[in-house]
């Protein structure tokens, strides 16, 4: 076990204010059970002048998602107790239901429900009750894999979680977090706090940059199980520090949700009960972010240090690369290595088994790959070969071969000839989802298209499309009810053998493979 650097890791908390820039933000450390460091800075209410502190709460959005699972271990035996009523929560769903496990693994096939509130018509700043979002689940007809193939992010698999709970226990969820999760860990500020509208402790989230300002984020999503605890930074760190006083206990929770966890043929799996797990520097971690449209959360746990680390801002930046900027200079961590500019990487792909289109780019930090919900670069290993954690290409002739380890998926993608423009005429018009009760419409003027959804959450706002190639289109998305939002949508145009348009299906890393029909 390391000693801590304690002047390394003063020194990294004075840099975050002006390396992660915005309103406001909170961070502390927590090594062998006790608090070590921590900060406070910037404005929770910039209008207002009010200070931020580390007693105020701000919503730690995904984080919940562990605690959710350890909530559950902590009232069953085990999560297939809650199987049976599954069901009734997926009323409309073809073939085999994920087991519960597979739900707290996010190896549900399930896609996300907040993805396809974009296909929904959802406003981004619009109203969606915890009401909407059980009836966003409860329509699924199937998924995008069979469950326990592989991994796929869905904060659905967390909310029926915690329907599950509630209706086996006949118990508030937030009560029960309280009582058997907060309470023990001396979490005294901590509560559920479903609606996002609410503004805790008078905390404002705020969206933007130092190039066009800081405006308040305005959200009305209403969730709870995927997300919806708001906790302030002592409330966090208390958890840290509980978490390390239980840590010989094997009946202790965090003990349980920690514990190794695979895929359905046997493939070890790198998340698991609402915990992403990870090595940096040869040591195990644990980890979660959250997100939210004005907030951005991280907290992790490296147990073989007993050290962990929580940052949490009332703004966008990445609170994931602050957390691990502070343990590596917790631990004496060596500095990346500088990295190496990629060349002959430019390309446009297309993965017919997800229907989801991939673009690389030559940049001088290596590899940008544009495939899941935020762009990604990955130091070139060679002419052929460019890799990072659980993620690597390979490029053979004109094939590109991804690895996504954490997912268990190996994707084999075609090279695609880009198109610099395209008739949308031909492919104007409507089309309806009956799967998923939904219509869209695509217009064509002046030479540009755009494209608008319609479903159980209204009239959405209209959105770009660009050509990609032939018959292949991006639709971007870069306003949705959540954050991060879903990022760039595929739509594939589908025709008879006559070449008329019958029909398009569009998808995100999300949300995969959903057909639609020309009306």
């Amino acid at each position: 076990m390391s000693e801590i650097d304690l002047s390394a890791l003063d020194e990294a908390l004075d840099l975050l204010p002006d390396q992660f820039r915005g309103p406001a933000g909170v961070a502390g450390v927590v090594h062998r059970s006790k608090v070590v460091a921590q900060r406070a800075w910037g404005h929770a209410d910039v209008a207002a002048r009010l200070p931020m502190t580390a007693a105020r709460r701000m919503p730690i959005c995904s984080i919940s998602k562990h605690m959710t699972c350890a909530l559950l271990l902590d009232l069953f035996e085990s999560p297939e107790v809650l199987a049976p009523l599954l069901p009734a929560l997926l009323p409309n769903f073809h073939g085999p239901l994920p087991s519960v496990a597979q739900l707290c693994h996010n190896q549900s096939g399930l896609r996300d429900y907040w993805a396809m509130t974009v296909l929904h018509g959802a406003a981004p700043e619009g109203r969606c009750s915890l009401a909407d979002g059980l009836a966003l689940i409860g329509q699924a007809q199937r998924g995008h894999f069979v469950p326990g193939a592989h991994f796929s992010y869905c904060n659905g698999n967390f909310r029926l979680l915690a329907e599950l709970i509630c209706r086996a226990t006949g118990r508030d969820f937030g009560d029960l977090l309280e009582e058997r999760l907060f309470r023990p860990a001396g979490m005294p500020g901590a509560r559920l706090s479903p609606d996002m509208a609410e503004r805790v402790d008078g905390v404002i989230g705020y969206e933007g940059n130092d190039e066009v300002g800081f405006l308040p984020a305005q959200s009305a999503i209403s969730w709870f199980g995927d997300s919806g605890v708001s906790a302030s930074l002592d409330d966090m760190l208390a958890w840290e520090a509980h978490i390390d006083a239980e840590r010989a206990n094997p009946a202790g929770l965090y003990q349980r949700i920690s514990g190794p966890v695979r895929f359905a043929d046997g493939t070890a799996a790198p998340y698991g009960y609402g915990l992403r797990r990870y090595t940096r520097d040869g040591r195990a971690v644990t980890a979660h972010g959250g997100g939210v449209r004005g907030f951005c959360s991280y907290r992790l746990h490296v147990a073989a240090e007993r050290l962990s680390v929580v940052v949490i801002f009332n703004h966008e930046a990445s609170a994931m690369r602050a957390a691990e900027t502070l343990m590596a200079a917790a631990l004496g961590l060596a500095p990346p290595a500088a990295p190496t500019p990629a060349k002959g990487w430019d390309g446009l792909w297309h993965d017919a088994e997800t229907g989801l289109f991939l673009r690389t780019r030559d940049t001088a930090g290596g590899v940008r790959l544009h495939y899941a919900v935020s762009p990604v670069t990955l130091p070139q290993s060679d002419e052929t070969d460019a890799s990072a954690p659980d993620l690597s290409l390979r490029r053979e002739g004109e094939t590109l071969v991804m690895t996504r380890t954490a997912e268990n998926l190996t994707v084999r993608a075609t090279r695609l000839q880009p198109l610099a423009r395209a008739n949308a005429a031909e492919i104007a018009g409507a089309y309806r989802s009956e799967e998923i009760g939904a219509t869209l419409v695509i217009e064509a003027q002046g030479g540009a298209a755009s494209i608008g959804f319609e479903g159980m959450l209204g009239l959405g706002p209209m959105e770009r499309m660009y050509p990609l190639a032939q018959d292949l289109w991006t639709v971007t998305s870069r306003r949705a009810m959540d954050a991060a939002p879903p990022g760039e949508w595929t739509l594939q145009i589908r025709r008879n053998s006559t070449g008329k348009v019958e029909g398009l299906t569009i998808g995100c890393w999300l949300a995969r493979g959903i057909d639609y029909a020309a009306i």
